[in-house]
């Protein structure tokens, strides 16, 4: 039996690296919807457009190809842009790209369409709310800010990107107010997923104590 798996939660608590091993563990699918979102606002920063201007960020979507390849890789018109969505502006943009709602309408039509056939774990900001409501397994991961401006550091540095703990840390909040207060499906926990702080655990641990939930409905 294959059900699917929505993780929810804010920026930087590690939605993304944990659904990434959770699919690994289950050979289930995983969609990062938040680089949907990322990839919408690098297309509209590319192109000039104003981030509040929906009716042209719908066109230049229906223009576009968007590819996310199952291995994690993101293509914008057969040219791979996956480290380039992940800068701390486009974290920003695309906060405020999902506010439009046809630019949602759009994403979450496209993220049902492919998690229909079950086996997928879809990560974001609104997906045990709006996308999967029926997901049989809902998680919330959350964490402070603090660990998580201190996660994202060590990710950036990974990638050559220095980073001022402050600034990064301020971004944070910022983003988390807008995810939250923001009129088109904000970041909310729901009623029924269970709540996971990753603050105090490892990857693996977090992985290990998802897993165990969803050993209880397959």
């Amino acid at each position: 039996m294959r059900i699917n798996i929505a993780i929810d939660g804010p920026s930087a608590a590690g939605k993304s690296t944990v659904s990434d091993h959770l699919a690994q563990l289950l050979g289930y699918v995983h969609l990062d919807t938040g680089a949907m979102y990322r990839l919408v606002a690098y297309m509209a920063l590319k192109d000039g457009l104003g981030l509040d201007d929906e009716e042209a960020i719908v066109t230049l979507m229906k223009k576009s190809k968007m590819e996310f390849k199952d291995n994690g890789e993101i293509y914008l018109n057969g040219i791979e842009v996956s480290d380039k969505i992940r800068t701390n502006e486009i974290s920003m943009a695309a906060s405020t790209v999902s506010k439009n709602p046809r630019v949602r309408e759009a994403l979450v039509a496209l993220q049902k369409d492919i998690a229909k056939d079950k086996g997928y774990i879809l990560d974001g900001r609104d997906i045990g709310t709006v996308v999967l409501k029926d997901a049989e397994v809902k998680i919330y991961l959350t964490a402070s800010a603090e660990d998580r401006a201190k996660r994202r550091m060590i990710q950036n540095a990974a990638k050559g990107l220095k980073d001022d703990y402050e600034k990064l840390l301020k971004e944070i909040k910022d983003r988390d107010y807008q995810d939250m207060h923001r009129s088109v499906s904000p970041l909310k926990k729901a009623d029924d997923a269970i709540e996971i702080d990753t603050s105090d655990l490892s990857q693996d641990e977090v992985v290990e104590a998802i897993y165990k939930i969803v050993k209880t409905k397959i």
